[in-house]
């Protein structure tokens, strides 16, 4: 059995930090629209191979990161989704390394998936 990651939360930690979001989200002005995701799904395998293509191309002394951004893809009420953007390091201020492409095609839940 592998060993867990530092990072690993717990199930009760994660339903605690989604319902923070769901809550701020339903809190702003006009509430979350039905269109507003609340997951992104990507394999395991286009992750790992999206890392791959990050370590790949990554120059520099510091590791690299990987910054995750809520986005859209439109204005339509279903183009909510989220893309990865490599870093220059692993700092929350490390600038992102716009030499390497980000990466999106994730699949969203409709309707939206509760955790």
């Amino acid at each position: 059995m592998a060993t867990k990651p530092q990072n690993c939360i717990s199930e009760s930690e994660a339903r605690t930090m989604y319902n923070n979001w769901t809550s701020r989200a339903m809190s702003r002005s006009g509430g979350m629209g039905l269109g507003d995701a609340r997951d992104v799904i990507f394999s395991i395998e286009e992750l790992e191979e999206y890392i791959k293509y990050v370590k790949d191309n990554h120059t520099g002394l510091a590791k690299p990161g990987i910054r995750i951004y809520f986005a859209a893809n439109g204005p339509q009420p279903d183009a909510s989704t989220v893309f990865l953007t490599p870093t220059l390091g692993v700092n929350t201020n490390s600038p992102n390394n716009y030499a390497i492409d980000s990466y999106n095609r994730g699949g969203t839940g409709w309707p939206p998936n509760i955790f």
